[in-house]
Parts: structure tokens; sequence; C-alpha cells
């Protein structure tokens, strides 16, 4: 058989071009754990975010329920005020959060957080 490539030294460049790619380290991917670990100590890292949803259960770190998530407001938790004892939707910042599994787990316990939570989101973006 001929070959009817009229220039094997362009065919072979080309192979030399996908041999040559090949042997080029990867690009260089962002340190996701440096991220979260940057983080930690903030409890803003994006997966607490993401696993919030409405109707889970705020728990104090004393083990007292305090609420339960209406919604996501920027970097605030907005709480029902039907399950507010006073009747109002209060706000906990977003950094105060511990972790996220079936519940929202705070690092404060239930007295410190009913003292210490907003009015209103935006009284949430210095947290």
């Amino acid at each position: 058989m001929a070959n009817t490539n009229k220039n094997p030294s362009k065919s072979g460049q080309a192979m030399a071009d996908t041999h040559d790619f090949a042997k080029q380290p990867a690009p260089e991917q962002p340190d996701q754990g440096a991220h979260y670990a940057a983080n930690a100590d903030k409890g803003k890292s994006p997966s607490n975010q993401v696993n919030i949803r409405e109707h889970m259960d705020v728990i104090a770190s004393c083990g007292t329920k305090v609420g339960v998530v209406d919604r996501m407001e920027g970097s605030a938790i907005k709480l029902t005020k039907k399950d507010s004892r006073d009747g109002e939707h209060h706000f906990i910042p977003l950094g105060w959060v511990e972790r996220v599994d079936n519940q929202v787990h705070l690092r404060q316990n239930s007295k410190e957080a009913e003292q210490e939570w907003k009015s209103d989101a935006a009284s949430c973006q210095c947290s």
C-alpha cells in the first residue's frame, strides 16, 4: 500500500506534538483542603452553606434546639418565627456553625445564641 499522505513529516510532527503533550505535567488544581482548613475556624466552608436546608433543626452546643431554618439570606441563617419563643425571625451568622449533618450544630450554647442572635441578615455580615 502506498502512503497517501503527501507530507509524511507533518504527520510525524503531529504524532510528536501529541507525544510531547502527554509528557507535560497536569495543570495545578487549587488546593481545596487548604481553603477548608483556612476557613475551618470561621465555619464558613462552602459545604456548610450548601448543606443547610429549610426546616433543619438548629442545635446549640449544649444540645438545646434553638430554632428551625427558614432559609439562607446571604451569610446568615434565618430562623422561622413559628418556632421562636417571641414569635420573631432571628438570624444566625454562618460563622457560628460548627458542622452540618441532618441538623445545624452551633458553636454557641443556647443562652449565648439567644443573647447574640441578630434581628436582620445585614447584621450578620461582620461575623
